[in-house]
């Protein structure tokens, strides 16, 4: 994929979308106007790119104590067994500051709001491109491809955001107390320095595709299609009938039930980046290092604690987004997509 030419594509696209009430009035199906009161131009994905930010930045500095330990569980299993024993041997060993158990929690903030404003916003962007690809009939009837396909699209662009963030953060996190620098400047410049070692700044891109593109794609399939059969089988009556705390409460549960499906699908990749910062890893092949952990240490290891982090994660984060929606007036995400094409008439 041309990066120059995707980008090109986007600002493109995105500053030819107008709120036409022409357009709007067409007889011409759009998936941007499915709502007439809400259309998805560019203002709509800006707002949905500050949402993501938002919702990814915050939650992630949030649990940074527990990413401390997940981290250190997934590189230093002997010594960290398990997550309340892990939090009290950072807390003992290295304190509670940004020098302990909150070490990290700067490029956490900048890395996942890098993240979270591609993910969010270019999710909508390429849910809507591709569904008018597809076609009413198609767009209604293979919901499940369009979320899956809108999803790895945005996450493609979200981790080179993110990258190199994340390699920082577990450079920070992983590291033997006095061996690196905590400070976000200081571990910055050092990585950069040892880039012939560490692989500064994209070294990390090709596991963090591995890891987070399979986690997204699950993360909006999953709330997608878990928030449709709440409207569809309990919430029965139409979407917006139901007040905005109902709804937000549909959002929280349906991500919080899509962060445990991310966690499990997502954990042995995310183990190969925080092995990846290990000082004895350093210049090996990530085939190389999986052999030496082990397989079946990529799926278990730490995985309790990040079913418990990425499952509340995950709901806050959905919650997070529809709250900053709600509040501008965009309503929350999700809901039953009828189609009214004559294949489907009197279905």
């Amino acid at each position: 994929i041309n990066a120059e030419y995707m980008g090109h594509f986007l600002s493109v696209y995105f500053f030819s979308i107008r709120s036409d009430p022409a357009a709007m009035a067409s007889k011409t199906w759009d998936a941007r106007y499915l709502n007439p009161a809400v259309p998805h131009n560019t203002n709509y994905y800006v707002k949905c790119m500050g949402g993501g930010i938002l919702s990814c930045g915050l939650t992630h500095m949030a649990v940074c104590p527990l990413d401390v330990v997940k981290c250190n569980m997934q590189v230093n299993p002997a010594k960290f067994k398990g997550l309340i024993p892990g939090l009290r041997t950072v807390i003992k060993e290295e304190g509670m500051g940004p020098k302990g158990i909150w070490k990290g929690w700067l490029p956490t903030l900048l890395g996942y709001s890098a993240q979270g404003l591609c993910k969010f916003g270019f999710y909508e962007f390429f849910k809507d491109t591709y569904m008018n690809l597809a076609g009413e009939h198609n767009a209604a009837n293979y919901t499940g491809a369009i979320w899956l396909a809108g999803s790895a699209s945005a996450e493609f662009f979200a981790d080179i955001a993110l990258c190199p963030m994340e390699m920082v953060k577990v450079k920070v996190q992983t590291s033997p107390a006095g061996t690196f620098p905590t400070s976000f400047g200081a571990a910055l410049s050092q990585m950069s320095a040892q880039k012939a070692t560490t692989g500064f700044p994209f070294g990390s891109l090709v596991p963090l595709w591995s890891r987070q593109i399979p986690y997204t794609m699950a993360k909006f399939f999953f709330f997608e299609r878990v928030v449709q059969l709440f409207y569809k089988h309990v919430f029965t009556q139409p979407k917006n009938t139901y007040s905005k705390a109902t709804q937000l409460s549909i959002t929280f549960a349906s991500g919080y039930i899509a962060g445990i499906i991310c966690a499990i699908v997502s954990h042995p990749a995310d183990t190969l980046v925080s092995l990846r910062g290990k000082a004895d890893n350093l210049g090996k092949g990530y085939g190389q290092i999986a052999s030496e952990f082990g397989y079946g240490n990529l799926f278990t290891k730490g995985l309790g604690t990040r079913i418990i982090m990425i499952g509340t994660l995950t709901g806050l984060q959905w919650w997070i987004y529809d709250s900053f929606k709600s509040a501008c007036g965009m309503g929350t995400s999700g809901g039953v997509l009828k189609c009214s094409c004559p294949k489907c008439a009197g279905k």
